[in-house]
């Protein structure tokens, strides 16, 4: 095999159930850098690049679940939302006392002002984030690639009836008892790959992906070489080419260290 890229899941896949990298991952990247290795996840893009600061030069970041990728910070794929579906979500959004809304755009994250708890649930996954008087004015200074909606009391679930008619263009999805994500219908990690496929000239004969999840379909079918972690889902499993050891037991690696 030529492989020219690597793209990999986070949770689940390369990071294992206490979220610790692979110990050899780091040394790995750095000694192949003829190969394009891939970060996808539904992380904020200043997150992933904190998490990963002493390889943030030898990475691609896909944020957002497929709606920004960046390389050495610089955009070269992103699927913003429609300003006039931000809003609309946002009327929505104004109408139920339990929801607070967190515009993911891509210079920055923002919330309206909110009680002590909800800034908690927010500021823990978002390194860049502003706290602001009025979120509509926010639609016009970034492009918004998500919407992220905190529901309390661990409703999500029910609160996702409340999103039933946003028409074709965009779509709720339930991302914890907690969260609602809405994104674009076109979002996705493969779309991003394809992206990234793309602005390098790289075919996908030559590209490896690893996923475990449902949110990782995409990815998994972006790229020839597929790995699906002993651990992932079922219907992952089902359209991968391969399957890998878990990510508890160095899987990803076991792959990597053979190229």
């Amino acid at each position: 095999m030529n492989i020219k890229l690597v793209a990999l899941d986070m949770d689940g896949t390369l990071l294992d159930s206490d979220k610790n990298l692979p110990v050899d991952f780091i040394p790995w990247v750095k000694s192949h850098k003829d190969i394009k290795t891939v970060i996808a996840s539904g992380r904020q893009y200043y997150t992933l690049e904190k998490d990963f600061n002493e390889l943030k030069n030898n990475l691609i970041f896909i944020a957002e679940n497929g709606g920004l990728v960046l390389d050495n910070d610089k955009i070269i794929y992103s699927n913003e939302m429609a300003k006039e579906d931000v809003r609309r979500c946002l009327d929505i959004i104004a109408g139920y006392p339990d929801m607070t809304p967190v515009l993911c755009g891509a210079k920055s994250a923002y919330m309206p002002k909110s009680d002590d708890e909800i800034f908690r649930q927010v500021d823990m996954y978002y390194v860049r984030l502003k706290v602001v008087d009025n979120i509509y004015s926010c639609v016009d200074d970034d492009n918004i690639i998500k919407i992220a909606v905190n529901v309390r009391d661990n409703k999500a679930e029910q609160a996702m009836k409340r999103f039933e008619d946003l028409g074709d263009r965009i779509k709720p999805v339930l991302s914890g008892d907690r969260w609602i994500d809405i994104a674009n219908t076109s979002v996705n990690k493969g779309e991003a790959v394809k992206a990234i496929l793309k602005a390098f000239d790289i075919d996908r004969r030559n590209a490896m992906a690893f996923g475990d999840y449902l949110n990782d379909y995409e990815l998994i079918k972006s790229c020839e070489e597929s790995y699906c972690m002993e651990n992932g889902h079922p219907e992952l499993k089902n359209i991968a080419k391969y399957i890998t050891a878990s990510n508890d037991d160095d899987g990803v690696m076991k792959v990597l260290r053979e190229l």
